[in-house]
């Protein structure tokens, strides 16, 4: 069975037992504390928790989903290459029942699938199953379902490590059963091969029980629904499909890479490098086989779907993945980008199955190269210094500060830098280089800390209480001074509670005004609160004194933010959110927010895309959320606990993010407290009541900031309407250039023909000139187009002549020299000839032998200039 047979078998299967075959969730997950979607399950986590109801009727499901496992938890980058079956993309077979079928069908179709349909030999399979500890009792009901299709010695118990799944520390969990296959050459392994990490056994295949809730206190409750999630890895079943023959012969190496998921790739790069694969586990060539095939998925099926090589945070994850494969091809030879080159084959063999590679082919291919010639600047050079480290050592230990170096100068990640080292034997003090990463970072803070318009000195040595924030509901207050502090003309000034809004999220920091009022609330001093920072837990306002004088400790004051400034601040916030979803709608929904900032007068807003968003982008952008406004729908903001919105998909959360116990919800469209609105994100900022409130949105600039990153600037309310106006003005001032422009043509064209009329009279009187083959003339108010002109009407009148024209037109100087051909013969140049004499007048030019032309911006220095040719 070739791969495609073997997927489609599996699919159709279960198609059979009324599954639903659903497609594969993007490789970019929805749950803000995972790297990358990385089990088949992912997508179902919201049915899985109760969030969201079961589509399917019956309740099952059927599919592949692509996986990545590198960074994170599940990391298998390091192995990649080094045997035959790690990889960091992969595809899941799994299936699903949700509150439907359980333990019995999914073991009695789990064995029909495997060894009546497709052949494995009984003999060879094993099944384990949870076979308790001292808080959870053994899975006997498993247990016993396979003793119906399995000798005892073949059916093992497991720990919790290996045969207990759960979601998290709390949530639903369950046992779990898995098929593991012996592939020794007499299939005579035994059940001491399970679970030993070994290739001679593997497991094909894990069945998960979900029946128990984890509760915080360690106990588990029975859930009220049972549910089934099984996985299976597909380059595997390949593997022990294809390299046994169909089971007939199992004395070769089982290796995913020897299957017709890997060969075509393979044979791209035979014939890119020159190279054959051998299948050694040794040999650097055939490792770098391996890792190059496996990267090149991974890259393909992840920038399809929208993730980006980047600095940070899963981005970056792939960056360090693309560079290992780029600093593998130099094991085959190749000094010049190739990596990009075998996207077109990833595509071919898999776009059929995931239309997204062949849909965004275009863009994988640009972004591989880019990021490709990017390393390779630089990746020469890192490897001489790696060589020239090596050579100098003493012992086997590659030194801290030069693996620093090579990370912060060359950009190699550590690990590179880690594999580079191991093939020499050697190993890289890992933990100095962190120490010298940390030190970076902290360096990097410090500079941070000192920009901050706010000093910390404010704070030293009092125990202030959080400053809390009002100003949601409220734009005046009086409130309690904290402290203040005197910086320069300014001052830091900390309140016990404040309205105004610190900078943060993006959105700018309030300003306004603090009165400090006397014993009879008369004014005995005035501030104007110039911005608003957020230190620790503290808000501090910079205020410059306008009258009278400045509050003191312990004083009652009164604050005032300026509304109409902070009015304007809102319609942007929630004009950004707006913006954000429509992004989303019109564009892809891989994009995701990569920084913002929230001004009264517009909003920046950046996010991941690989290419300049097309006009009718951004027109279906702007009409989708005019429309919006003019629906006047209802914004909403709501706190709730975190873990009730950790894991569902449809609010927006940011990787990276720290939130805390309870987390605020901006909710656009929908009912108050429902969470069903059409835009949802966890956000602390400040928003309208109603999107009616934002006036006007339009989009005024879009543009790169960085590979794969792309910027928009947008602008709403009265700022929307001036930029109108604007856009309005320069559309007249540019068609009143473009008028001017065209009537200077017909003036032009004027001139020139007037010009052409005195050519031939021009040119009747300077022949009466000629003395000795030689004309030199200063025609006084004339331009480079009339020199031409007479020159032209001379040209059919000379034989044997050298002729220089000048001429000044609007204070600048032109001139021209022609020479007949039969001087040119005797060694005349006209491109050094006028070159000279434009010298002279301050300025330049030249050009063939026979006619050149010149220019000059001295025209007061043009008649002694040509009074001193020499011909």
């Amino acid at each position: 069975m070739t791969s495609a047979e073997i997927r489609q078998s599996f699919l159709d299967f279960f198609r059979e037992k009324q599954h639903t075959i659903v497609p594969s969730s993007s490789l970019l997950p929805d749950a803000p504390n995972l790297l990358f979607t990385n089990a088949g399950m992912n997508q179902f986590v919201p049915i899985f928790l109760g969030q969201a109801n079961c589509p399917y009727s019956p309740g099952r499901a059927a599919d592949t989903q692509k996986c990545i496992r590198a960074g994170g938890k599940h990391n298998d980058l390091e192995d990649v290459g080094l045997d035959t079956y790690h990889h960091t993309f992969f595809e899941m077979l799994g299936n699903w029942s949700f509150g439907d079928y359980f333990k019995k069908e999914a073991i009695a179709w789990a064995w029909e699938l495997i060894v009546e349909r497709w052949g494995f030999p009984k003999e060879r399979l094993y099944a384990t199953y949870f076979g308790g500890d001292d808080k959870i009792p053994a899975d006997t009901e498993a247990r016993d379902h396979w003793l119906r299709y399995l000798p005892a010695d073949h059916v093992v118990p497991g720990n919790r490590k290996d045969n207990f799944w759960m979601m998290g520390d709390t949530g639903p969990c369950g046992p779990c059963s898995e098929l593991h296959v012996d592939l020794t050459p007499d299939g005579n392994g035994g059940a001491a091969l399970v679970n030993a990490g070994t290739p001679q056994c593997i497991e094909i295949w894990n069945l998960v029980f979900i029946q128990f809730n984890a509760n915080p206190d360690g106990s588990l409750s029975p859930l009220p629904a049972k549910h089934v999630d099984t996985g299976m890895g597909f380059e595997r079943a390949c593997a022990i499909l294809q390299c046994t023959d169909h089971f007939r012969d199992f004395s070769r190496r089982i290796s995913n890479y020897e299957t017709d998921v890997f060969m075509p790739i393979f044979r791209e790069l035979e014939r890119l490098s020159g190279r054959k694969y051998g299948s050694s586990l040794r040999d650097a060539g055939d490792i770098a086989f391996r890792v190059i095939a496996d990267h090149i998925r991974c890259l393909s099926f992840a920038v399809a779907d929208g993730i980006m090589p980047s600095n940070e945070g899963r981005g970056y994850v792939l960056r360090r993945i693309l560079r290992r494969a780029v600093r593998y091809g130099r094991n085959l030879g190749f000094h010049e980008p190739f990596f990009y080159k075998l996207v077109d084959v990833v595509t071919d063999h898999f776009g059929d199955v995931f239309p997204e590679l062949r849909k965004n082919k275009e863009r994988v291919r640009g972004t591989l190269k880019t990021e490709e010639e990017s390393f390779n600047r630089t990746l020469d050079r890192g490897i001489t210094l790696f060589e020239e480290v090596v050579a100098g050592l003493k012992g086997k230990e590659f030194p801290s500060p030069e693996a620093f170096k090579l990370y912060d100068t060359y950009g190699f990640p550590l690990d590179l830098t880690e594999l580079m080292a191991r093939e020499r034997g050697l190993t890289v003090d890992v933990a100095g280089v962190e120490k010298l990463m940390e030190e970076q970072r902290q360096r990097a803070r410090e500079d941070h800390e000192k920009k901050k318009a706010v000093v910390t000195a404010i704070t030293e040595g009092l125990e202030l209480k959080p400053t809390k924030f009002i100003g949601y509901d409220n734009l005046e207050a009086e409130a309690l001074v904290e402290a203040v502090s005197p910086l320069g003309e300014e001052f830091s000034i900390i309140l016990d509670k404040t309205p105004f809004y610190a900078e943060m999220g993006g959105q700018v920091g309030d300003t306004g005004l603090l009165h400090v009022p006397g014993h009879d609330w008369t004014e005995v001093g005035r501030l104007q609160i110039l911005d608003t920072q957020k230190q620790g837990e503290m808000i501090v306002h910079r205020a410059r004194l306008l009258n009278g004088r400045a509050p003191e400790v312990g004083e009652a004051v009164r604050v005032a933010v300026d509304a109409e400034r902070r009015a304007n601040i809102q319609r942007h916030h929630t004009a950004t959110h707006l913006f954000h979803w429509a992004l989303r709608e019109v564009v892809s929904r891989d994009t995701r927010q990569r920084g913002s900032l929230v001004a009264p007068d517009r909003f920046r807003f950046d996010f991941n895309h690989p290419e300049k968003l097309s006009e009718t982008q951004l027109s279906e952008i702007e009409r989708l959320v005019n429309e919006r406004i003019r629906a006047n729908e209802p914004v909403f903001w709501t706190e709730v606990p975190y873990r009730e919105v950790q894991k569902n998909p449809r609010i927006q959360q940011f990787f990276g993010e720290k939130y805390g116990e309870v987390v605020r919800v901006l909710q656009v469209g929908g009912h108050r407290g429902q969470l069903d609105g059409f835009s949802m994100e966890l956000c602390g900022g400040c928003h309208v009541h109603n999107t009616g409130d934002i006036g006007l949105f339009k989009i005024a600039k879009e543009s790169a900031i960085a590979a794969g990153i792309r910027r928009v600037e947008g602008v709403c309310g009265k700022f929307a309407l001036e930029f109108l106006e604007q856009q309005k003005a320069a559309a007249a001032a540019e068609a009143e250039r473009a008028k001017a422009f065209e009537r200077e043509k017909q003036l032009a064209k004027q001139r020139a023909a007037e010009m052409a009329a005195k050519a031939p009279a021009i040119a009747e009187q300077l022949l009466g000139k000629l003395k000795e083959n030689r004309l030199v003339e200063n025609l006084g108010e004339a331009d480079a187009t009339l020199l031409r002109t007479v020159v032209e009407a001379l040209k059919p009148k000379l034989t044997s002549a050298v002729v220089v024209l000048g001429g000044v037109s609007e204070g600048k100087v032109s001139l021209i020299c022609y020479v007949t051909p039969d001087l040119v013969k005797q060694g005349k140049h006209a491109g050094k000839i006028v070159g000279e004499i434009a010298k002279q007048c301050g300025g330049g030019g030249g050009g063939r032998p026979e006619l050149a032309t010149a220019g000059g911006k001295q025209p007061e220095k043009l008649a002694d200039a040509l009074a001193a040719v020499r011909i």
